[in-house]
This record gives structure tokens, C-alpha cells and sequence, in this order.
């Protein structure tokens, strides 16, 4: 199946900025400040489409957790989709950010290329706002990030997820809030990072 999707990206884990797993003026990144990484991702679609369904104006939420010790460092996460997708979008959305579906995530998503649990997903009321330097994201009283601002004077960065092709910008979070069992926790003054990004797959 062929498919391709992009848009803008934003996150935010519980790493101090700048997170340290980042590359930061070419340098290659490295351990999570403190050995587990808790955090959201989020991505909306601009332009996408897998196959002959179109995913233009979706959005995805990811909340995700491992440990630089666990061999392997695993990662957990729990997924949500749009709930605005019909089910043919949802099984799309589903298999593309999971991995399933190979191509660019295979090679960007720890998650996917590495031995991973994924608990589960579900279709959610997802409201993003990926405004540069302003940007917030919600799923009613499971998932918030709202960004603080920028960090100053910094040398470019970029993230593996979104792309080390494509120049971010490392931000400060707000309020990072998670509810979502395994996957819960509470954190403000922490890193954020946002992007564009583009992934795609072969045909």
C-alpha cells in the first residue's frame, strides 16, 4: 500500500531542556536526563492519504515511557486517533504510526524498530494547536501540554521522530499532564520540541 502523510509535530518529555536525546548543533544525542523518559507526542496531518484513503486534518496523540537500563530500552506507549476518522482512517492512522505499515517509520520510530508494548489505543476527542512557540495539546481529562516558550540562544536541533533532515526548536513546557494508567504523571518546566514532518511508504 502506498501512503505518505505530513504536517507539524510537537512534544514534550520529562527530560530538562535541551533534552539531551536530541542533536544539538550536529552533536549526536544520548541518555534521557534521568534514565526514564515519560512523555506525548503529538502529530497533525495537513496532507496525507494511505492508499485511496485521504487523512488530511487528522490528528495523533501518543503518551510513551522507557528506560535507558531495560536492555533495549523497550518503549510502552498508548495511542490515540482522531475520533472525527471514519474506521478506514483509523485503522490508517493505527498501522502508519505504529510501524506497521514500514517505510519512514521503521527508521524514525523507536517504538517500531525497536521491541516494544504497545497497551493499546482508542479513538479520542483531540484538540492540537501546534502555533510556533505557543502550541498546546489535549484529549478532555487524559492528556494537556501547554508550551512556555522557547529556550534561548540555542544552536540548531533537531529529533530523530520528526526527522534529524528537518530543523525544530526546543521549547519549555507549561504543564505536562498524563491519565492514562501504567502511563500517568504530572511535570511543568520540562522540555518540548516542535517540528514539521513528512513520512511516507513504499508502494
Amino acid at each position: 500500500m502506498s501512503w505518505e502523510i505530513s504536517g507539524t509535530y510537537l512534544e514534550s518529555c520529562n527530560c530538562d531542556a535541551i533534552c539531551p536525546c536530541r542533536s544539538v548543533g550536529g552533536r549526536r544525542g544520548g541518555r534521557s536526563t534521568y534514565g526514564i523518559c515519560l512523555g506525548a507526542l503529538s502529530w497533525a496531518v495537513q496532507r496525507g492519504h494511505f492508499g485511496d484513503v485521504h487523512l488530511d486534518g487528522l490528528g495523533t496523540v501518543m503518551v510513551t515511557r522507557y528506560d535507558d537500563d531495560e536492555p533495549g530500552s523497550p518503549w510502552t506507549f498508548f495511542l490515540y486517533v482522531d475520533e472525527r476518522a471514519e474506521q478506514r482512517q483509523r485503522d490508517a492512522l493505527v498501522r502508519i504510526f505504529t510501524g506497521q505499515e514500514g517505510g519512514t517509520p521503521r527508521r524514525q520510530f523507536p517504538w517500531a524498530f525497536k521491541a516494544s508494548d504497545m497497551l493499546g489505543w482508542r479513538a479520542a476527542p483531540i484538540e492540537i494547536e501546534h502555533e510556533r512557540r505557543r502550541g498546546w495539546f489535549r484529549i478532555e481529562d487524559h492528556v494537556t501540554l501547554r508550551i512556555r516558550g522557547p529556550v534561548a540562544d540555542q544552536e540548531p536541533v533537531t529529533c530523530l521522530i520528526p526527522g534529524h533532515d528537518r530543523e525544530g526548536e526546543e521549547l519549555v513546557a507549561d504543564v505536562l499532564h498524563v491519565d492514562e494508567g501504567p502511563l500517568s504523571f504530572e511535570l511543568s518546566g520540562n522540555c518540548a520540541y516542535e517540528a514539521t514532518f513528512a513520512y511516507s511508504g513504499p508502494a
